[in-house]
């Protein structure tokens, strides 16, 4: 076998990049309808079903259609920072590959869902979700759920879930546009419209983006651009006053040109890279609502496709990686309300992951199956006073049996002004189909597993003018997922065919923190929002690791957006974030920083709106991955069209 060095340093990128591919866990579309009417007061990832927030005993952060509209973000992860306990690492500008940590966790640990359907990459080396493609565009409404959450979402949600929720359909006609252009040759157009004809609702969006960008290496002088267009569908059929279909679609096609690792010394540079990612998933499921509606069942299918090339155009052929995943699903969920003072959450799920690829001077397949059964039951037997506690288990084909379980108490004394909230859970995240059988593949791996508490009050005062939180946290983390030299004495001969080492079971972690958010509207004009993180991530594996800061998790965030309406109709707002120091690879120390986001917006009509904002105002030098580029001042402006 013949090993080319520079196309496994050019390949390394790709093997990050990591878009949505993976549906499963899906939720009714009544559920998400009914969230995004109601703001905040309800929540529907906590509990796969719409709940009232004062029930929640979770740490959640919603952000709705009208804070989305408002702070103008463009891509997703911009605006998961501004949130309590998230960090995002992005290399290099739009479309790079994005992390986003939840207290701290791993970004693998994050589980990434679009209207309720997870998703993640089968043929993915760590099975995490790319956030750096996933624009804003049609989505409507974001809950961000902060600690392990296995027990209804199982794999991956042990940091924490983020939900996104797209335009959902409507009764009347409604229509949502807005195109935009900008710095660096950015451009972008977006739009959604739905309605209804008699029994059938639907909702059809679809947008274009596109960008020179800014060179990835910081040194560079070579720009790196990066092109996404997609679409999204979701279509609902009352077909009878207690029986309904959901049928949902998803496509998205990027080209996203990064730096890699060219001779003749094979470090970090311009090199003339790209990488190509077409991805479809499909959903369909019957809803049937039993008893008056006090059984409410839904039998769901669900497929993905994607296929992902890197090419190198100084190389012949071009091509240097390749991998395509699928992932097939079958899923049954039940939510039963046991009179007054009980609900039942429960299912079962079926699944199979695919994986191919091509690279590194060989090729590998990959095929996995796993069957899951949960249940979780909240009761409430006071007034204001809910206990919710539930298990799961999962069987895997590979790696056998993994079973977790949480419970978590909210009280509150006053209708909802204080909330009260404490929580113990477990997670856990199944070794990937690259981790059993790449290039570096183990068959004998077992799951990654955390066990996590956090207590938290929540206050609203002044007549809703006022709302502040606290949250403690606490989780630790083993059987993480590392490489290691590969030993024929421990592993045998095995060995023979893994000289980049082999993954095992190998680290541990632990984190630690406080997160506090305060909204405040003093006045009808002004609204402030502020949140602050802090951080105490400690690497715990045995060796010279142990006691180390984890990589790219800055112990100290605050973010702060203020939006003022102005009587003759202008909106004008700021958004300032401090991010304190952390460490990269080699513990190389990185600096903190300040950015400062300028916007305005200024309505025309009823129905149209024009817009602008002022991104890193004061052009702040900064850097959140070791010798990766960010990008400096830039301006956009667009219009807005609401019917």
């Amino acid at each position: 076998m013949t090993i080319s060095y520079r196309r496994i340093a050019t390949a390394l990128p790709l093997l990050l990049l990591a878009p949505a591919a993976h549906a499963q866990s899906a939720q009714s579309t009544e559920a998400l309808e009914q969230a995004t009417r109601a703001g905040d007061d309800v929540i529907v990832t906590a509990a796969r079903a719409a709940t009232p927030a004062e029930t929640v005993a979770q740490a959640v952060t919603v952000l709705d259609t009208a804070t989305i509209e408002r702070r103008q973000t463009v891509v997703l992860a911009d605006l998961l920072r501004q949130t309590p306990g998230i960090a995002v690492a992005r290399t290099g500008g739009v479309g790079g590959v994005t992390s986003v940590f939840i207290r701290g966790a791993e970004s693998d640990q994050t589980a990434a869902l679009i209207d309720g359907v997870k998703i993640n990459d089968p043929s993915a080396p760590g099975g995490g979700f790319n956030f750096g493609e996933l624009l804003v565009g049609n989505i409507a409404r974001v809950e961000v759920l902060r600690g392990a959450s296995s027990v209804l979402w199982g794999s991956q949600a042990i940091g924490g879930v983020v939900n996104m929720i797209t335009r959902q359909p409507t009764d009347r006609l409604s229509v949502n546009a807005r195109a935009e252009g900008g710095s660096m040759g950015t451009g972008q157009a977006f739009a959604n419209v739905s309605g209804r004809a008699g029994a059938i609702a639907a909702s059809l969006g679809g947008g274009y983006y596109t960008t020179d960008g800014i060179s990835s290496y910081a040194r560079g002088s070579e720009r790196d651009g990066f092109r996404h267009y997609g679409g999204n569908a979701s279509v609902t059929a009352t077909l009878a006053s207690n029986v309904s279909l959901d049928l949902r679609g998803f496509y998205a096609n990027g080209r996203t040109e990064f730096d890699g690792f060219p001779p003749p010394d094979y470090t970090f540079n311009d090199t003339r890279e790209y990488s190509d990612a077409e991805q479809w998933v499909g959903y369909g499921g019957v809803n049937v609502a039993l008893f008056d509606g006090a059984l409410r069942n839904r039998l769901g299918y669900a497929r993905t496709d994607i296929a992902r090339t890197s090419y190198d155009r100084d190389l012949t052929p071009r091509e240097t990686y390749r991998s395509q995943g699928q992932n097939y699903r079958v899923e049954y969920q039940g939510v039963a309300d046991l009179g007054a003072v009980a609900r039942a959450t429960f299912g079962a799920e079926r699944e199979i992951s695919r994986l191919y690829t091509r690279g590194y001077g060989s090729t590998d397949r990959g095929r996995a199956r796993l069957f899951s059964v949960y249940g979780q039951l909240a009761l409430t037997p006071l007034a204001g006073v809910t206990a919710t506690g539930g298990v799961r288990h999962d069987d895997h084909d590979r790696f056998g049996g993994a079973t977790v379980g949480a419970a978590s108490l909210a009280w509150t004394p006053n209708d909802g002004a204080t909330l009260l909230r404490g929580s113990w859970s477990q997670g856990f995240k199944a070794p990937t189909l690259f981790q059993l059988n790449g290039s570096t593949g183990n068959p004998n791996l077992r799951p990654e597993r955390s066990e996590g508490w956090d207590a938290g009050v929540t206050q609203r005062a002044l007549d809703g003018t006022l709302e502040a939180s606290a949250t403690w946290f606490r989780r630790v983390s083993r059987d993480l997922i590392n490489t290691r030299a590969c030993s024929p004495a421990v592993d045998g001969p095995i060995c023979d065919t893994r000289p980049f080492g082999i993954y095992d079971n190998v680290a541990r972690t632990r984190a630690q923190g406080l997160e506090v958010a305060l909204t405040l509207r003093p006045v009808e004009a002004l609204t402030v929002v502020a949140a602050y993180t802090y951080l105490d991530g400690e690497n715990r594996s045995p060796g010279a690791s142990f006691g180390l800061p984890l990589l790219r998790r800055p112990r100290d965030s605050t973010t702060v957006n203020a939006d003022y309406r102005w009587p003759f109709g202008l909106s004008t707002g700021v958004t300032l974030t401090a991010v304190g120091d952390s460490y990269d690879v080699g513990q190389v120390r990185l600096d903190g920083y300040v950015l400062a986001d300028l916007r305005a917006a200024l309505p025309l009509t009823d129905k149209v709106e024009l817009y602008a904002r002022l991104e890193n105002a004061f052009d702040q030098r900064y850097v959140v991955a070791v010798d990766y580029g960010n990008p400096g001042r830039a301006a956009y402006g667009g219009v807005r069209l609401r019917y």
